[in-house]
């Protein structure tokens, strides 16, 4: 979304005191109206990821500018020089936005959901610029952490379950044998994983837009209680969403499309994190400098042995031993015992399961790891992938029959109707990726070729028939 030149974004309103132009500042601050209908647009304007009615040409398109014209608003009021004559100095301008509310973290966590997309290097600019004139919203986002936290916590308790991510807290007798998420009504599952997709996405979105914020985060132990969080919550709500598939296919597919990326935004998260405090210092400072980076990479890692699940979700998309690979290449003193043992770990955690081909292109000195999307943007709908795009970039993978077998099993797991060979087609297809055959089939986003097939196509049939690639 270009911007517009902010002298062509001057408001008409003029100071009843002066004659002159005022500030938009100014304006959003008399005007309580304005600040009423931005806060409520802020807090109500649909996600990306909502389910929602498409609208029609006209309503969308109402939409669309109104979306624009509220970021454009935003965009001028984290500025304090509107004109060459018409400016407000930066310490009078921190003060403003701070002592009026115009500008506060939970406004700027969601400008980043609703804007991200498509808008990161503005919205950069304009929350940095909000941080760097009023230096007070740092302590607001250290206060913030805790309360992130807290929400983690309440998703664990409502699924009846206790983790790291909650352990800050005494458990209330009255939650003693709360309902797992297998045996909740499927409602409330329902309003688990919806809160659980929000809140996953907004926080991905914040720390995507403006990574500075990482340092803070981990001073409340971050990493490892979102870790934590992840090991515990995450394969019960698979499981139970697993156990529902039969009692509404349609709001089945939803809730396991939300949940899958809800983990994939997770673990970006996480990604973002290690980015910021360690690998990018690591390749931004001279070899004196970097081992208290290293030492930081170890520590984090070392703290996640035991949360396996977790382990694997990370390394199959951001592989840990490049990152490993990293820190050998900046240092000779790396303690190869310690990274030794991060790696016999990683593996482990990949025991008895297939592991998929990493999806992260190897990294290098000459390459910094950046704090990208890991997995689309913080606007798209959940898995927004492109069939045809994902079948094309399908590797060549060579595997054993029992690994094929189990490749089956975990898709018809969940769709017990399709048949094998059906299965084993769309395997082929998507480079023997179970995950992606499931959402494309829950989706209905499947390539032409597979289409067309038979659904309850036996295993033995299949190889009288050309899948085309």
């Amino acid at each position: 979304m270009p911007a517009l030149p902010l002298d062509q974004l001057q408001l008409p309103d003029q100071d009843p005191k002066t004659g002159k132009p005022r500030t938009l500042p100014a304006l959003v601050i008399f005007d309580e109206t304005l600040q009423k209908c931005l806060d409520s647009y802020l807090r109500s304007a649909p996600r990306k990821f909502d389910a929602a009615a498409a609208p029609t040409s006209a309503v969308g398109d109402l939409q669309r500018r109104l979306h624009r014209s509220v970021f454009l608003t935003f965009l001028r009021m984290s500025t304090h020089k509107e004109s060459r004559d018409h400016f407000i100095s930066p310490s009078a301008f921190g003060e403003i936005l701070y002592d009026n509310f115009l500008f506060d973290i939970p406004k700027m966590l969601d400008l980043c959901v609703l804007f991200g997309k498509g808008n990161g290097p503005l919205l950069q600019k304009m929350i940095e610029n909000v941080f760097v004139q009023q230096a007070s919203y740092y302590s607001d986002l250290e206060e913030t952490v805790p309360t992130v936290l807290q929400v983690l916590g309440s998703i664990l308790r409502q699924c009846g379950l206790r983790g790291d991510a909650a352990s800050a807290e005494p458990q209330k007798l009255g939650e003693r044998g709360r309902t797992t998420p297998s045996h909740m009504p499927l409602e409330e599952l329902k309003d688990i994983v919806l809160y659980l997709c929000d809140t996953s996405t907004t926080l991905w979105a914040f720390l995507d837009v403006f990574p500075q914020a990482c340092q803070t985060f981990q001073k409340h132990d971050f990493c490892y209680r979102l870790a934590s969080f992840y090991e515990a919550a995450i394969p019960e709500l698979e499981a139970a969403i697993k156990k529902r598939r039969l009692e509404d296919s349609g709001l089945f597919a939803d809730l396991w499309q939300r949940l899958s990326h809800s983990r994939k935004k997770l673990v970006g998260v996480f990604h973002i994190l290690i980015n910021q405090l360690c690998l990018l210092p690591i390749l931004e400072s001279s070899c004196d400098n970097i081992q208290l980076f290293i030492e930081e990479f170890l520590q984090i890692f070392t703290s996640l042995l035991q949360e396996k699940r977790f382990l694997r979700d990370y390394d199959e998309l951001f592989p840990v031993a490049d990152d490993v690979s990293l820190l050998e290449q900046a240092s000779a003193a790396l303690d190869e015992t310690r990274t030794a043992y991060i790696l016999q770990a990683v593996e482990g955690a990949w025991e008895g399961v297939e592991r998929r081909p990493a999806r992260a292109p190897p990294r290098d000195l000459a390459e910094p790891a950046a704090a990208a999307e890991p997995c689309g943007g913080g606007g798209e709908r959940p898995e927004d992938t492109t069939a045809g795009a994902a079948g094309a970039a399908a590797p060549a993978v060579h595997l054993s029959r029992v690994e094929l077998d189990s490749l089956i099993s975990q898709v018809k797991d969940l769709l017990p109707d399709l048949g094998e060979g059906f299965v084993l087609a769309c395997l082929e297809h998507y480079g023997y990726d179970a995950e992606q055959v499931i959402n494309n089939i829950l989706e209905e986003r499947l390539a032409p070729s597979l289409s067309r097939l038979d659904r309850t196509l036996n295993r033995q049939d299949v190889g009288e028939r050309s899948v085309a690639r």
